[in-house]
This record gives structure tokens, sequence and C-alpha cells, in this order.
């Protein structure tokens, strides 16, 4: 089932979200969820914290060229264990924040834990695309957003835009 996307600015998605104690059919139900709203968005990434849902669980999917085989993971209380000092810079954008894009400097690589939907713990390794999306959808557990990383005047702006494009879906 498609959720309805959060969007900036939400007091929800600024909040820590809570560690997943114990896997039950209702998240593994919500993680399901949460796949179909990013594809039907379309996005690479979703967190629950995107949907008002405060639990620490992502779901991401950085295949992107027609034709590739899709590749879903969902994370429940991810954790970056290791990160490298070589950094990239992506041009990032959130279902959160639509249409608003800007480049932001994060590790390279980075280690991530996670326990998946059968409740056992993983751990991969990330790079490219998938390391920011990662660490892109980790940081929105944690109430931070992309535009966080940028300046207060840019920041800013991006979140008047916000706020016009919320006024104009409530009238529509």
């Amino acid at each position: 089932m498609k959720r309805p996307i959060l969007i900036h600015p939400d007091p929800r998605l600024k909040k820590v979200a809570a560690p997943v104690a114990d896997l039950s059919d209702e998240l593994r139900e919500l993680a399901d969820d949460m796949l179909e709203t990013m594809y039907d968005a379309p996005g690479i990434g979703l967190a629950a914290p995107q949907i008002g849902m405060g639990h620490r669980l992502i779901v991401l999917d950085c295949v992107k060229e027609e034709g590739e085989t899709p590749r879903p993971l969902i994370m429940f209380n991810p954790e970056v264990i290791a990160k490298s000092d070589k950094t990239s810079v992506y041009e990032e954008g959130c279902l959160s924040i639509p249409e608003q894009y800007a480049e932001v400097t994060r590790p390279a690589e980075v280690e991530v834990r996670w326990i998946d939907r059968d409740g056992k713990e993983q751990t991969q390794t990330f790079d490219h695309l998938w390391a920011t999306c990662v660490q892109h959808e980790i940081d929105h557990l944690d109430g931070k957003l992309f535009i966080d990383y940028l300046t207060p005047m840019r920041r800013q702006m991006i979140t008047r835009k916000m706020q016009k494009l919320k006024r104009e879906r409530a009238r529509d």
C-alpha cells in the first residue's frame, strides 16, 4: 500500500527515530509499503520518518538503469560502523523536498550494519551512489535532512519554496 510522503517543513522529519526492538509482521508490511511508495514516487531511498513513522527503518534501491534487476534493500536499525576518509560529492534530492537538489559532500565509502527483513544481522560496504543514498536515509532517522548540509541562506530559500508548495497542495 502506498503511503503519503511528508513534505518539509514537518516537525516529524526532525525527530530522531526509535530503534526497532522486535521485528513484527506489521513492521515487515510497513517496509513493503515503503518500497512500493519509494518506487512509485519515484525515488531510490525512503526512511520511515518520511511517511510519519518513528521507526529506525529505511529502504533503498539505487539500480536505475532500464532493464537492470532491481536490488531492493530493507534495513532495520541501520548504522554506519566505518567510513572512508575519501569523500565524494553527489547532487542529492529528497522525496520530502520535491524538485530541490544540491551538491552534498559525504564519505565516499561506508560500512553499514543492519537487521534485514528476516531478523538477520547484515554488514555491507557501500560506495558510489549506494553510499550516498544509505547515508542520506540514515540521516533521516536522526532528524537530519540533506539541506542541513547547505548554507543557512540556501536552506531558508528551499524551506520557503516547500512552504509555498504545501500551501498550493492544500488548496488543490
